[in-house]
């Protein structure tokens, strides 16, 4: 039988790689499905959750056309991985792209930072301001209780410790509001109005607590795309070596390879005699 090649053995054990760190980003898009009472970042998810089972997908097809050199098998994965590379380069430039910005303002005297709108790219700013969008983020920032971790907390405690971008835009007003008899004086940001001292209200309704989870979806999205950048490099290695294994697959189908006819290995002289004979047979013709 034709011998197992170098490339088929590679492109085994990389799929075997890449099927394994599938997993990070299948559980990466579960994480942000079921814990997004704490990220809020469910924006994410579904590009997440399709990358990682399609790579899981691809990799066991990839895997048993190496082993067992089926080269249609080959050419279907080797198209699939293309496509691949090529969506997963978009989502990632995507992201970048709309979580571009932010950071938040440091407050002088506080460990904490406050978070604008304004920051953000205007295709997330236009996704929080839309209803359909911002109404499960909002009921995702009240279910997770961020607020709740700090009720209790004196002036002096905002003053030590640090708050998540949620705490900070969701839980209290801005810093700079001041109020008088728990009322707002004077012109200030919209969101020194919106602020309610109640637990169902807070500050839910300003533009602070949509920034804070603009900012909590940015910082997640930059720890994933760590992972969708691993998962390229692995693919293109992958993709390298799968040329070569479609190329090892086709001289499969046959006991023989390129370049060594099925009779001469039959025969030796094959060649010689057959040489003779076209020879005479030209003469003759001409």
């Amino acid at each position: 039988m034709y011998p197992y090649r170098f490339s088929n053995v590679m492109i085994g054990y990389l799929n075997l790689g890449t099927l394994l760190a599938s997993i990070p980003i299948i559980g990466a898009g579960l994480w942000l499905a079921k814990g997004s009472t704490t990220t809020c970042s469910s924006i994410l998810q579904t590009p997440l959750l399709v990358i990682g089972f399609v790579v899981l997908l691809i990799s066991l097809a990839g895997f048993v056309g190496a082993c067992f050199h089926v080269a249609w098998a080959l050419w279907l994965y080797l198209f699939a991985i293309m496509l691949l590379i090529a969506f997963l380069l978009g989502i990632t430039a995507f992201g970048f792209a709309v979580t571009a910005g932010g950071g938040g303002t440091q407050i002088p005297g506080r460990p904490y930072r406050e978070y604008h709108i304004t920051d953000y790219s205007s295709w997330l700013q236009h996704h929080m301001q839309n209803m359909k969008y911002w109404r499960p983020a909002l009921a995702c920032v009240v279910g997770s209780k961020a607020c709740a971790k700090i009720e209790n907390w004196t002036p002096m405690d905002y003053l030590q410790h640090d708050l998540t971008p949620i705490q900070s835009g969701c839980c209290k007003p801005p810093t700079a509001c001041q109020y008088s008899g728990g009322m707002p004086v004077g012109a200030q940001d919209e969101d020194c109005y919106r602020w309610n001292n109640a637990p169902d209200i807070l500050c839910y309704q300003c533009n602070s607590c949509k920034a804070g989870v603009m900012e909590q979806i940015r910082q997640d999205w930059h720890k994933i795309s760590v992972l969708n950048v691993i998962v390229l490099v692995a693919l293109i290695c992958i993709c390298s070596c799968g040329c070569c294994a479609f190329r090892n697959a086709r001289r499969s189908l046959s006991e023989y390879p390129y370049g060594v006819n099925r009779m001469s290995k039959i025969n030796p002289r094959w060649d010689y005699y057959w040489g003779r004979w076209f020879h005479g047979r030209r003469e003759q013709l001409y």
